[in-house]
């Protein structure tokens, strides 16, 4: 099974959105609280070529989506 990496935020409804999906859809998946993780931070910015909006869904460390439905929050980064 693929590994599913969740990048957001807590106060990013659209994180809580994508996390939602996931559990309704029985995936299993890590998460990661950009604002709060600076090495998530990094990690997200890596992977996406510096994307700084949430959510970020990670499959195998490839990015599998950016936003949920085409919404985001923007974050600065991690503190």
């Amino acid at each position: 099974m693929p590994l599913l990496e969740l990048f957001g935020t807590a106060g990013c409804e659209h994180t809580a959105e994508m996390r939602e999906w996931l559990e309704w859809n029985g995936r299993e998946f890590v998460e990661y609280d950009v604002e709060r993780d600076p090495a998530a931070f990094e990690r997200m910015r890596g992977a996406t070529g510096g994307q700084h909006m949430v959510p970020v869904l990670l499959e195998d460390g490839v990015v599998a989506r950016i936003g949920w439905n085409g919404r985001g929050c923007f974050v600065a980064g991690g503190k």
